[in-house]
């Protein structure tokens, strides 16, 4: 076997980079090769091409071990499992307890209860956790942020009158002082008086994680993978910083915070991202640590879960596309339990078909691929390495700007990660609308025939049941929670409850490759706005072509075909169709000056902003 590994190796002769760059140099024919094959990342960053072993010399993330300090490569040793939490929101608590019941025997390890303040008593938890094994499930409770330290004192004492060993028993509670304030824009109570209480409430449960940050909050705002990171590690060590100098144990606390994070379809970013998490929050643990207090305070405890900012109403089974690589990408990179979404949750509350479905993707990757078995397969690749410690310098640069500012606290009060963070937002909106960044069956390639019916949008809510956008007096602004897709929707719905779907006819003619390319870029544009579109073989004549797009009672007439043709083609079709129509043209010719002389106003081509666009389409079509 060695010597035919040997004669493997040597009938290839090694390449090295220079010659990779000379062949690479040549395929380009003079193209920049920053601008064609350099991807500059909404994260400031720039990704190569291609990498290789070079790439990884000097690079300290090739030291780290599994299980081992800084935790870069995960806090597990033997394995990747990781737990598959359900949410449950409880409105009739044996409903809740019989539902919890019925998906523990479905493949459920994880349970996460959002229970209402105003019912909560030891008689109310008896009904909840009745016939559940605490010892067996992880146990996730969330209720209003006022009544959390009543909660968990109510928690203690259910288990103890159970008998459990409490050492056992693995959950969390979600306390989260700062998320309300960018959620809800309110800021109530004392952060440190109920902080303190309640790790001091919870201090028979070791396991329980009850400080918590929801950087979900801002991936679900449409914040970009370095700012979420970011401000989480700036929000962690707010909380560390805060109940250190309230005199609570550096090592007490840090084995109290948890982190929720987004997952975004940025599949190999979130790998690297969850990553760098762990190695930038254990040195930040480890600089408050004491003399003698175990590295295992620094791990960061990750719960991570698919994004809603990119759901969709329309075609909504490619969210099933979205939360699969999402979670997909989070099971690589080590997390310690997820939720996938259910892909109907932007229009309505989902039901048993969906929540069954989102189960089983997690099922899936653990019982058939196998992604619970290999720690860090990551580890090692010169592309994801360069990733991780790039996207680590991203989100420690802004760790420390926000720390030169006074904190998170001080920041969030102040408005600046609202502000930011809604700036990405809008950003992102923009890209969307010139479909910069894609949303498979919203801005690009949609469902022609597709109808929304009774589907709407749903507003998001918060764990206490509020709705994201109210109208209340805010203490700070609030992040703003449109997901991406949100404006092609209402555009679509506008043109499906209007009465009258505007009829797109495509005028092909002339070059056979460029008319069919024209007219399927034309026809995907079009269906966005929900309309009904009509392709064609071609024409021998516009004349001929115009007639028949009459016959069809178009209201569009798209002429399609090569920029050169359009000197010939648009002036004559325009002056035939005579304003039956609205006329468009494909593409962006160098004559376009000469046809808009002419009279015509509407071209259509990848540089114009397809979401305005279609908005002064409906303007003048459904009048």
């Amino acid at each position: 076997m060695a010597d035919s590994k040997e004669k493997l190796f040597s009938d290839f002769s090694p390449v090295t980079t220079e010659q990779w760059m000379e062949k690479v140099t040549a395929d380009l024919k003079g193209a920049d090769f920053e601008k064609k094959l350099v991807w500059k990342t909404n994260e400031g960053f720039k990704v190569k091409p291609f990498y290789r072993k070079e790439d990884l010399e000097g690079l300290k993330t090739t030291d780290a071990l599994p299980g081992e300090f800084p935790y870069l490569r995960g806090n597990k040793k033997d394995n990747n499992e990781w737990l598959v939490r359900q949410e449950i929101r409880v409105d009739d608590v044996k409903e809740a307890n019989a539902k919890a019941l019925d998906i523990l025997n479905k493949g459920i390890d994880s349970l996460s209860f959002h229970v209402k303040a105003k019912e909560l008593n030891a008689a109310y938890l008896e009904m909840l956790l009745e016939g559940i094994c605490a010892e067996c499930v992880e146990l996730n409770f969330s209720t209003c942020q006022g009544h959390v330290v009543d909660l968990a004192n109510l928690l203690v004492e259910y288990f103890q009158k159970k008998g459990y060993d409490l050492n056992k028993l693995h959950g969390s509670i979600n306390f989260d002082y700062l998320n309300k304030m960018l959620v809800k824009g309110k800021e109530k109570g004392s952060l440190v008086d109920t902080a303190k209480a309640l790790i001091a409430a919870t201090a028979a449960l070791p396991e329980y994680r009850v400080i918590n940050v929801n950087a979900l909050t801002l991936n679900n705002a449409g914040a970009y993978i370095y700012q979420e990171l970011g401000y989480a590690l700036a929000w962690g060590n707010e909380y560390m910083n805060q109940l250190t100098e309230a005199g609570i144990p550096a090592a007490t606390v840090a084995k109290k915070i948890k982190f929720n994070f987004g997952i975004s379809s940025n599949y190999f970013l979130e790998i690297a991202k969850f990553r760098a998490g762990r190695m930038l929050w254990a040195d930040i643990v480890n600089s408050y640590l004491a003399e003698g207090d175990c590295k295992c305070a620094a791990q960061m405890k990750i719960h991570a879960e698919t994004s809603s900012f990119n759901l969709t109403v329309f075609d909504s089974y490619v969210n099933l596309l979205r939360t699969q690589t999402e979670a997909m990408s989070a099971a690589l990179a080590g997390v310690d339990s997820m939720t996938v979404v259910p892909f109907d949750k932007a229009y309505e509350t989902p039901n048993d078909f969906s929540e069954r479905l989102a189960r089983n993707q997690q099922l899936l990757l653990k019982e058939e691929s196998h992604f619970d078995k290999v720690i860090d397969p990551a580890a090692g690749s010169y592309y994801i390495e360069n990733l991780t410690v790039s996207i680590a310098k991203q989100a420690w640069d802004l760790f420390l700007a926000v720390e030169d500012e006074g904190g998170f606290y001080a920041a969030v009060k102040a408005g600046k990660v609202q502000e930011a963070v809604n700036a990405s937002n809008k950003a992102r909106h923009e890209a969307v609308a010139k479909r910069k960044e894609i949303l498979l069956g919203t801005n690009q390639y949609p469902n022609f025939t597709e109808l929304a019916g009774e589907k709407r949008p749903l507003e998001a809510v918060c764990c206490c049941g509020g709705g994201h956008h109210d109208t209340c007096e805010k203490d700070v602004p609030s992040l703003n929670f449109d997901r991406a897709a949100s404006e092609f929707e209402a555009l679509r719905l506008q043109t499906e409850t209007s009465g009258k779907r505007p009829k797109a006819f495509m005028l092909t003619i002339g070059n056979l490759a460029m008319r069919q390319a024209r007219a399927q870029f034309s026809c995907n544009f079009l269906a966005c706005a929900g309309y009904e579109v009509v392709d064609n073989l071609g024409f021998s004549t516009v004349e001929e072509g115009v007639e028949a797009a009459v016959a069809a009672k178009a209201d569009i007439v798209v002429l399609c075909s090569s920029d050169d043709e359009y000197a010939e083609y648009a002036v004559p079709a325009f002056k035939a169709l005579n304003g039956r129509a609205m006329f468009i043209v494909a593409g962006a010719p160098a004559c376009m000056d000469e046809l808009k002389a002419a009279g015509i106003e509407n071209f259509i081509h990848v540089r114009v902003n397809v979401l305005e666009t279609l908005k002064e389409y409906n303007a003048k079509l459904l009048k």
